[in-house]
């Protein structure tokens, strides 16, 4: 996760308004774009694009780490949307 999305998630932790705004997104038809719109309002810049990339970035990471390299990631652990809200709770 990177920055923007790590001080949104504290801010979601600590303030119950942003939470709330922010799981009310996955409601949306397009959950991802809501949750990105909704992020931007709240001072917090993220588009669909850059979500995408910090998964993919984040699991190519993980199996680089790995002596010889990974063949497949832990599933879903490329999902930076899902990730966030997964530590949301």
């Amino acid at each position: 996760m990177n920055e923007t999305l790590q001080q949104l998630l504290l801010a979601a932790l600590h303030d119950e308004t942003v939470r709330t705004q922010l799981l009310a997104t996955r409601e949306e038809s397009d959950p991802c774009a809501a949750f990105c719109d909704c992020a931007t309002r709240l001072g917090y810049p993220v588009t669909v694009g850059e979500l995408f990339c910090m998964g993919e970035e984040f699991n190519a990471a993980m199996l680089r780490s790995v002596n010889g390299g990974g063949v497949e990631g832990p599933e879903g652990w490329n999902d930076a949307y899902e990730m966030f809200f997964a530590a949301l709770g």
